[in-house]
């Protein structure tokens, strides 16, 4: 599970690096151009809002709700595999059962959290993941397919970085 938040946590990075490149090519002026027109005056920009407090406050509660709620996700997500491979069915469901309010409970906290944000870009981000953790929480089947670690691990991955991926590209 440490190896999926990692992997989690420098894909965010590398999203937020790449978004925060610039695609567009330097301004050159034409030879023609330089000497033909005056130069253009300068036009004071609107300022942006500056959230950047804001979002640090709101990223570091939603660090907080990954770390403590989906640790215990994962808790209820073990004890599943467990009673799973122990044969005890009525047990895993309840496990997995669980396992799903957690998934519920975090999208509750992360569109409590973001939905209070300033940045509409965090809000919005926020917005997605916590549909993404909802969708997962109400998709039974998506459990029924773990039966053992290596199934653990062959999806928990892609299921992480699609549950962290739309916050991760504010918060990185």
């Amino acid at each position: 599970m440490r190896r999926a938040i990692l992997a989690v946590t420098l894909g965010g990075a590398l999203l937020t690096a790449a978004a925060c490149g610039d695609d567009a090519p330097p301004a050159t002026p034409s030879a023609a151009g330089a000497h033909s027109t005056p130069p253009a005056v300068a036009v004071p920009a609107e300022s942006k809002p500056n959230y950047a407090a804001d979002t640090r406050q709101v990223c570091g509660k939603l660090e907080t709700i990954y770390s403590k709620d989906l640790k215990n996700f994962g808790t209820e997500l073990g004890r599943m595999i467990a009673l799973r491979e122990a044969k005890q069915a009525d047990a895993a469901e309840k496990a997995a059962k669980a396992a799903r309010a957690q998934l519920k409970a975090v999208a509750d906290k992360v569109r409590k959290e973001t939905a209070a944000a300033q940045d509409p870009e965090l809000r919005k981000a926020g917005a997605e993941s916590a549909a993404k953790f909802a969708k997962s929480a109400q998709d039974s089947a998506l459990l029924d397919k773990i039966k053992s670690t290596a199934d653990l691990d062959k999806s928990l991955e892609t299921l992480m970085t699609a549950w962290l991926t739309p916050v991760a590209g504010v918060c990185g």
